[in-house]
Formats: C-alpha cells, sequence, structure tokens
C-alpha cells in the first residue's frame, strides 16, 4: 500500500470512522476522502455512484450505519435493515463499478446466530436465526459481508468484512434512546451522580456475557488489514474476554464515582446470554488488543466529561 492512495472513508464522523481517520493520519495516509451524511447520501443510489466517479477512490473503508441499543432495534426494525441494506449496497456497487479494487466493510457481530457456540467463529455465520430484538440490523449487515464475498469470489476484488465485538470509546453516542450499553450506562450513571439518585437501575438480570473493544484497538487492527495481504474475505475482531453486564455496571459505577444502589430489571430484554468472537484469525496476524476495559472506560468518560460541557470532578 502506497502513502498516497486515496481512501474514502464513509462515516468518518462516528465512532469508528473518526477513530480511524486519526489513525489513518499518525500513520501518515493523508489523501483521505470524507463527507458529512448532508452532503452525500449514500442511501441514494445515484448520488452515491456520482460521488465515486467524482472522486475515484484508490481504497473504501465502509463504517456509515444507522446503529443504536436494543431499545430503538426493537422500535425501528424496518429503518435498521432498509438504511444499512442500501448503505452498504450502493457503496459496495459504486466502489466495483468505478473500478475500486480495494474495500473493507464493518459487519457486526449481531449477525451471528443467538444459540451460536462460544466463542464465536467465522464458520457459524448462517448456523441457524438471529436474535430477534436486532432482526432487522443483522440482516442488513449480514447481507453487506455476503456482497463483498461475492464480489471477491466473482471478480477477484479484494473486498473483505471485518466482525467487531461491542465497541466503544470516545466520539460514541450518547442518547440514551438509541446508544449502546456503555455509553447509555456512563451517561445513567453520571446524571444519577450529579442528581444524588439513590439506585439506578439496569436492563435485564445482569447475567449476560459481553465483550468490549476499545475503538483505538479496533482501528489498530484495520490499519493492519489494510497493510498486508491476509486472504481472508471474514474475521473477527475482539477483545478475547468477556464479562457480564453486573460487573460492567459496577466498573462503570466506579469510573463515575457514582455511590448508590445498582438494581436490575429482569422484565426487560438483555438479548443473547453470551457474545464472544473468537479472534484466532486476527491473531495469527500479530495483532492484539492492548486498551483494559477500566483504561479504556476512563478514557471515554473523560471525553464525555470534556465535550459536554460537565466538570470532572471524579
Amino acid at each position: 500500500m502506497e502513502s498516497d492512495i486515496k481512501i474514502y472513508i464513509a462515516g468518518h464522523q462516528g465512532l469508528v470512522g473518526s477513530a480511524l481517520f486519526g489513525k489513518f493520519h499518525q500513520k501518515g495516509l493523508t489523501n483521505l476522502i470524507t463527507r458529512d451524511r448532508k452532503d452525500l447520501d449514500l442511501i441514494d443510489q445515484a448520488e452515491t455512484l456520482r460521488f465515486f466517479k467524482n472522486n475515484t477512490p484508490g481504497l473504501v473503508v465502509l463504517t456509515a450505519a444507522k446503529v443504536g441499543g436494543i431499545t430503538a432495534n426493537i422500535k425501528y426494525p424496518a429503518d435498521f435493515l432498509y438504511e444499512n441494506l442500501m448503505i452498504a449496497a450502493n457503496v459496495i456497487k459504486s466502489a466495483f463499478d468505478t473500478g475500486v479494487k480495494g474495500l473493507l466493510y464493518i459487519s457486526s457481530s449481531c449477525i451471528y446466530p443467538r444459540l451460536s457456540e462460544q466463542p464465536m467463529k467465522e464458520e457459524s455465520i448462517f448456523s441457524g436465526p438471529f436474535e430477534p430484538e436486532n432482526e432487522g440490523y443483522s440482516i442488513a449487515k449480514i447481507t453487506g459481508l455476503k456482497l463483498c464475498s461475492f464480489f471477491r469470489k466473482q471478480y477477484g476484488v479484494d473486498y473483505y468484512s471485518v466482525i467487531p465485538t461491542n465497541l466503544y470509546g470516545p466520539r460514541d453516542h450518547f442518547d440514551p434512546a438509541s446508544s449502546h450499553v456503555i455509553p447509555a450506562l456512563l451517561k445513567r450513571f453520571h446524571e444519577a451522580k450529579e442528581n444524588s439518585e439513590k439506585k439506578v437501575t439496569v436492563w435485564g438480570t445482569g447475567d449476560a456475557r459481553r465483550e468490549f473493544l476499545f475503538v483505538e484497538d479496533f482501528v489498530e487492527a484495520i490499519y493492519l488489514l489494510i497493510s498486508v495481504r491476509h486472504g481472508y474475505d471474514t474475521l473477527n475482531i475482539g477483545f478475547g474476554k468477556d464479562i457480564t453486564i453486573r460487573e460492567l455496571a459496577e466498573t462503570i459505577s466506579d469510573v463515575v464515582g457514582y455511590k448508590g444502589k445498582i438494581e436490575f430489571d429482569s422484565s426487560k430484554p438483555e438479548g443473547m446470554k453470551k457474545k464472544l468472537v473468537d479472534n484466532s484469525r486476527i491473531s495469527n496476524l500479530g495483532w492484539k488488543p492492548k486498551t483494559s476495559l477500566e483504561e479504556g472506560l476512563l478514557k471515554t468518560y473523560d471525553w464525555f466529561l470534556k465535550n459536554k460541557g460537565v466538570k470532572n470532578e471524579r
């Protein structure tokens, strides 16, 4: 890969895209193409193709997506399916039609079957039904993955996908109506601390197990993958260890400095009982995560405080 290669980062303002933009600059890859959502609607096929014809990137990293937590996925399944399906199809096909030889697509561990064997291996994809709470999102993300795989198989282009575990870090979405579990809990515990609330209620039993990866470690893996010839069309990228939601809530409570009680509402949905991805493929290429959960949470909370106009008194 030449240092002056023109790279289009689709979704450069999101959690992954913004971290990737910074990582590329740090590594000397500065010929980057970005567009705000208001300037380029990736759901619009004609507009997307026109953008590719006018800008001719040499490499595409597709991070753009409609994302949200379990509440949003349950409430808006059609939106999650349609928007993510169109983004993936339009970007991948437009890249191919304009001669882009390399494309990396960010899929999701939600594509694994709800009863998948743990840790989840790439070979387990399509071996069972999705978790129903986020089925719309899962169908879209697995379709994008297979589209890359089929273009690779049929035309020989270097299009492939990565399946990240639950990502978190600076510039995440902290809106409780649409955010994932870590930003949602960070904000919830922070507000409880600020308002001197005596308890915080967390959805589910607290026994579900999840794996979390700091976004800076994830984009380091992305940089490795675009720098070497690896031969895979799909790779998991995870932390390698999971914890219970109860342990996560307790850790976030400590990071924030909240002193009240934590309760769990078992009447609320909590998704799969366990989600841990098998890291063998990316590990064999020499990558491993460097950031512990507590360290990553501290960095994420510090960013939240500095960017929400809240005084940091932790």
